[in-house]
C-alpha cells in the first residue's frame, strides 16, 4: 500500500507579474512586483547591515564609534559608555545599573550579531522582528525622544518627540517578515524548508 503524504506548504513568494499587479491592487494589497521584491530586499541588507557593523566596531575596536584598543574583545564594554550617560526618561536609573554589567553586554552584542546576522541572510525574520523592536525599544527609552531637556537642565536635542531611527528600523523588520523579504537575495525559501522551521511557523 502506498502512502501519500500530504506536502506541506512552504513560504509564499508574494510576487506577481508588474501587470497583474496593477490590475489587482485596487482588490486587494497582497501584491509584491518583482521590482518591490528587490528594492525590499536591499533595505533589509541595508538593515542588516547597519547591525552587522555596529557589533563590529563594538567588538574590535575600529575607531569608528568604538576606539581602537577598547572594543569588547580587549576587555571594553559596549554599554557602558552609553548607558552611564542616559540622562533623560523615567529608566534613567536602570541603565545606570545595567551599564557595564556582563550579561547586559553579552546581550546586547548577541543580539546585534544576530539581528545582523538574520537580516543580511534573510533567516528567521519573524523571531528577529520581535527581538530587534524589543532592542529598539530599550534603546528609544534610553534616549527618550520625548524630552526636551536633559536631567542636567541642558537642551536635549530630540528631533521628534515619538518616531526616530529606533522606530524607523523596528518598523522596518516588522515589514521584512510580513513580505517574507527573505525570500528575494536572501536563504529564506531554504530556510523555510528545514524540517525545524517547517513545523514551527513562527521560526520562519
Amino acid at each position: 500500500m502506498t502512502v501519500h503524504q500530504e506536502a506541506r506548504p512552504t513560504a509564499p513568494t508574494m510576487q506577481v507579474a508588474a501587470d497583474e499587479a496593477a490590475r489587482n491592487a485596487p482588490r486587494h494589497g497582497a501584491v509584491m512586483t518583482p521590482l518591490a521584491a528587490r528594492a525590499t530586499a536591499v533595505a533589509r541588507v541595508a538593515t542588516g547591515l547597519v547591525f552587522l557593523w555596529a557589533f563590529l566596531d563594538k567588538a574590535f575596536g575600529w575607531h569608528y564609534a568604538t576606539g581602537s584598543g577598547r572594543g569588547w574583545v580587549d576587555g571594553g564594554s559596549p554599554t557602558r559608555g552609553f548607558l552611564s550617560g542616559v540622562q533623560a526618561g523615567p529608566l534613567q536609573s536602570f541603565f545606570h545599573d545595567i551599564a557595564g554589567r556582563g550579561w547586559a553586554d553579552a546581550l546586547f552584542m548577541l543580539g546585534l550579531l544576530g539581528i545582523g546576522a538574520a537580516l543580511v541572510g534573510g533567516v528567521a525574520l519573524r523571531v528577529t522582528a520581535v527581538a530587534g523592536t524589543v532592542l529598539m525599544a530599550l534603546m528609544w527609552a534610553a534616549e527618550w525622544p520625548p524630552a526636551q531637556h536633559l536631567s542636567t537642565g541642558a537642551p536635549s536635542g530630540s528631533s521628534n518627540p515619538l518616531v526616530d531611527y529606533h522606530v524607523v528600523y523596528a518598523v522596518a523588520m516588522v515589514l521584512f517578515a510580513a513580505t517574507y523579504a527573505g525570500n528575494t537575495w536572501g536563504l529564506g525559501r531554504i530556510w523555510a524548508r528545514v524540517p525545524l522551521v517547517r513545523d514551527r511557523r513562527w521560526l520562519l
